[in-house]
């Protein structure tokens, strides 16, 4: 009847998370589609950046703290297939008479790294609830208000909980001790250790069930989707902005050169999401809404209203949205970034400069400023002379091109 039960609920749960991860890709593939090339670069990038978080330890303790996480998370989870066996067929550690004297070792491993996850949740939970980190605290950035600081706090304790199954089940395993659980094996009832060690057992893998199917709704999606994310970025310096083709061929051919006809239906930047790429897309659900972004932000520092973290938040919440109401008339500019956001942005690259992963902020901002400025024609009349003056003397200032150097002169 367990195994019936077990088997039941883990193709219910596979079944809601795959349908879960499907919905996401459909409306991330509501944007438009890119075109990337270099693949051994990317997957160096991969490497470098996802699997070893090198720009995590520019914060040498934080980056261990979230390395010691992110191990654990592997690494323990490998243990999960054993118990997953176990809970098909009613074995009892399948993987002990195979592996011998080798079997407590590796459980031991987890172990230690289990109290490390413990050690860093803890911390990391002290950090937030002392409002010290400006960059976590919803009373300086409003972005965070509501369930984002929520979210935080919840997927820490779920991992504490998670951990602490993990030992109870291993201290209540009569036939077995390890390093770390059998300290806690005098403190259980010894009459009882079968029905403790099946109750462990159902809440670690019921809980691992149904944190995977949370963390798609969470911002710790970025568990999964911070590898895609890596290797689509951008391969060429991070100063370098994308050209705008068409423009490109509009000037081509005011300059009789050759290019393609004119489209009377063409639209330039993004005014929703279906007008930005999929990467952009792929970007917001990767965002762990960590700050670091917003933190180096130079508009942000000085009190404007941008805050790079709120453009992916916000991209992220417009997806959503679209995603249960595929009809809604909202769009992304306007009903979820204004124009204020948007004009506050220097394009300085700090915010890309300050990802772990390379995420682009900017990459949107541009796009969205882009549609504002060529297709509402919404700049500041100082922007407007600015153009102007570009466009008549090849400079932002308002005089002959043959004057430009008198100031050597004086």
């Amino acid at each position: 009847m367990n195994q019936i039960s077990f088997a039941a609920i883990l193709i219910i749960m596979g079944y809601l998370i795959a349908q879960r991860f499907g919905k996401i890709a459909k409306t991330i593939h509501l944007a438009k589609p890119v075109i990337v090339t270099n693949s051994s670069e990317r997957w160096k990038r991969v490497l470098l950046l996802a699997f070893g978080q090198k720009k995590m330890f520019e914060k040498p303790f934080v980056g261990m703290m979230h390395l010691i996480i992110y191990l654990g998370f592997v690494l323990i989870n490998v243990e999960i297939l054993e118990i997953i066996i176990d809970g098909l067929f009613g074995t009892h550690r399948i993987f002990a008479p195979f592996l011998g004297n080798f079997y407590p070792v590796i459980i031991n491993f987890f172990e230690i790294l289990a109290g490390g996850v413990v050690v860093a949740c803890v911390v990391f939970i002290a950090r937030r609830l002392s409002q010290q980190v400006k960059r976590l605290s919803a009373a300086s950035h409003r972005e965070l208000n509501g369930f984002p600081i929520k979210d935080a706090m919840l997927i820490l304790i779920i991992e504490l909980v998670l951990m602490s199954a993990l030992y109870v089940m291993n201290a209540a395993d009569a036939g077995q001790s390890f390093i770390i659980s059998k300290h806690l094996k005098p403190w259980l009832p010894q009459e009882n250790l079968h029905l403790i060690e099946q109750t462990a057992w159902w809440i670690h893998i019921i809980g691992i069930l149904l944190f995977a199917l949370y963390v798609t709704y969470s911002k710790h999606l970025h568990i999964f989707f911070a590898f895609p994310a890596v290797y689509y970025s951008k391969i060429d310096s991070i100063s370098q902005m994308d050209a705008m083709p068409h423009v490109t061929n509009e000037v081509n051919i005011m300059l009789g050169k050759p290019g393609e006809a004119s489209n009377s239906d063409l639209k330039f930047g993004a005014q929703d999401i279906k007008d930005l790429t999929w990467k952009n897309a792929l970007d917001a659900y990767s965002c762990t809404e960590c700050g670091r972004c917003t933190e180096q932000c130079p508009a942000n520092q000085t009190g404007r209203s941008l805050s790079p973290r709120k453009i992916m938040m916000d991209t992220r919440d417009r997806l959503e949205e679209l995603q249960k109401d595929p009809e809604s008339t909202n769009v992304l500019l306007g009903n979820y970034i204004t124009a204020e956001e948007l004009r506050a942005c220097t394009t300085c690259q700090a915010c890309v400069e300050a990802c772990p992963i390379q995420l682009s902020p900017l990459d949107i901002i541009l796009e969205l400023r882009r549609f504002q400025i060529m297709e509402q024609s919404d700049a500041p009349g100082a922007w407007n002379s600015m153009f102007a003056n570009i466009e008549t003397n090849q400079a932002p200032w308002k005089f002959n091109p043959s004057d430009r150097l008198n100031w050597a002169k004086s």
